[in-house]
């Protein structure tokens, strides 16, 4: 039965553009600061990367349990729950003093991005009817996102450097609580959106699957491709896959509907935000790896120095939104491709161990402007034609993508560094720069991919900017 908006509904859009902003920073936030961590904590050489890898593997290997979660026990209920994991789990890192337990508290806080990422999303995509409607509100939650990714290296810098590395856990404190505290107030109240039971098979198949298959992959280029533990992870991934697909073809109630992919838009969004994650969301490691290593930045420096790309990919995610309205999503996909490839082509070739940033800024303005409008564009083409109620189940699916393409590219360029003597801190700097290089050059080409990807999108309309009578009446219904 049709009814109303929620009364403050752009507040309610600045409270979900401000939780993907947190997901985001959460994301990269520890980039700058993982040399003190590893001083501080006594971490090993090969341990120190699961600082980052603990959060990628929960994050990604949760997903559709959380998407699906969603869609049963309510978007508000979930949005909530995911707020108070970051906030629990971030306080408990900041006053970790052992290893193995900032460890786990980063497995926490991916665990609560798993729930609040899909719950968000659809929050998103159910308010504000597809079209041009959709579009704007994309472009808000995608800019938040977006300019996050990079955001939490400034952050990281600035904190770490004036309080030390708990800082950047303890921020999550502030702005989780903030968040949590406005969703009561703020959010629609939501009923379930799917009917029927909860798939226990599914659930517990599907999420260890994902998270071994995103263990493998991030302890490949550590342990080698070879080791048994990345053979096993990947193996028992793989058998573990199969006897998921083969559950959710026979129940009637399954975590992940499988009719879902036979929608053109969704199946290609999901392969575009693994692209996406595997190609710009890696940059920041490695241009961290530039600017904190090789040139000898200090924190707040490198911190300072994404003041640039951060901007720009906001500017990126409102062009991104107004261009997805009037050209539609994959013209819009191919313009924002276009420039990410000629940005970082441009990047590759004139980043060097003695280069100012001066002359790296052009590049990084280009690339990060194409990173924000693929940013917002991509989820509005994943959502296209996916029904109400499965909103939450097809955010989840378009973000397990994404997590699971930010573990594989940063797997693989590592490797493809250190095939150049270009991985380690304690490395030659213009070894570490050789590596650096080839890893720029290698993201180039995962974009081009990209972009042939998005050959197989179908392209909205702009008269899809003009919703009918039943579609309000749909998105009103679900508040």
């Amino acid at each position: 039965m049709p009814g109303t908006k929620p009364r403050h509904l752009g507040a309610v859009l600045a409270l979900l553009a401000f939780a993907q902003m947190i997901i985001a920073i959460d994301y990269n936030i520890v980039f700058v600061s993982l040399p003190e961590i590893g001083r501080d904590l006594g971490f090993s050489a090969q341990n120190l990367q699961w600082v980052v890898s603990a959060y990628a593997v929960a994050f990604g290997g949760f997903l559709l349990l959380g998407g699906r979660a969603t869609d049963l026990y309510g978007r508000k209920s979930m949005f909530i729950l995911g707020m108070f994991l970051y906030a629990a789990s971030s306080l408990a890192g900041g006053l970790a003093d052992e290893p193995w337990l900032l460890i786990a508290a980063r497995a926490v806080q991916g665990l609560g991005g798993a729930f609040l990422a899909p719950a968000t999303l659809s929050l998103v995509t159910t308010l504000f009817a597809e079209g041009a409607e959709r579009n704007r509100a994309l472009a808000v939650w995608g800019g938040a996102g977006g300019s996050g990714m990079v955001l939490g290296s400034i952050l990281g810098g600035l904190l770490t450097e004036a309080f030390g590395w708990s800082a950047v856990f303890y921020v999550n404190v502030l702005l989780a609580g903030i968040g949590l505290i406005a969703a009561f107030w703020l959010l629609p109240k939501t009923q379930r959106s799917a009917t029927g039971g909860f798939d226990v098979l599914g659930a517990l198949s599907g999420t260890a699957a994902c998270t071994l298959l995103v263990f493998g992959l991030v302890q490949g280029p550590e342990k080698g491709w070879g080791a048994p533990v990345v053979l096993w992870s990947l193996l028992i991934a793989a058998v573990l896959f199969v006897i998921f697909t083969v559950a959710e073809a026979k129940v009637t109630s399954p975590l992940v509907p499988l009719r879902l992919f036979h929608n053109r838009n969704l199946s290609t969004g999901t392969v575009i935000t693994f692209l996406f994650m595997a190609t710009f969301g890696a940059l920041a490691y490695f241009l961290t790896q530039l600017w904190q290593v090789v040139q000898g930045y200090s924190a707040w420096a490198t911190g300072f120095a994404f003041v640039v790309p951060s901007g720009c990919v906001l500017i990126g995610t409102i062009l991104g939104g107004k261009a997805a309205t009037k050209l539609g999503t994959r013209n819009t996909l191919f313009l924002s491709l276009t420039l990410g490839v000629l940005g970082t082509i441009a990047l590759a070739l004139v980043i060097g161990a003695d280069r100012p940033y001066a002359v790296l800024v052009a590049p990084l303005v280009v690339l990060s402007i194409g990173q924000g409008m693929v940013f917002t564009t991509m989820f509005a083409a994943a959502s296209t034609g996916v029904p109400a109620e499965d909103q939450g189940i097809g955010g989840g699916i378009a973000t397990t993508g994404q997590q699971i393409g930010g573990a594989v590219g940063l797997a693989v360029l590592i490797a493809l560094a250190a095939a150049f003597h270009g991985t380690g801190t304690d490395t030659d700097p213009q070894q570490l720069m050789d590596g650096i290089k080839a890893a720029t050059w290698a993201i180039a080409a995962g974009i081009g991919l990209t972009f042939l990807a998005a050959l197989n999108l179908r392209n909205a309309p702009a008269a899809t900017a003009i919703t009918s009578d039943s579609d309000r009446d749909l998105t009103d219904s679900r508040t």
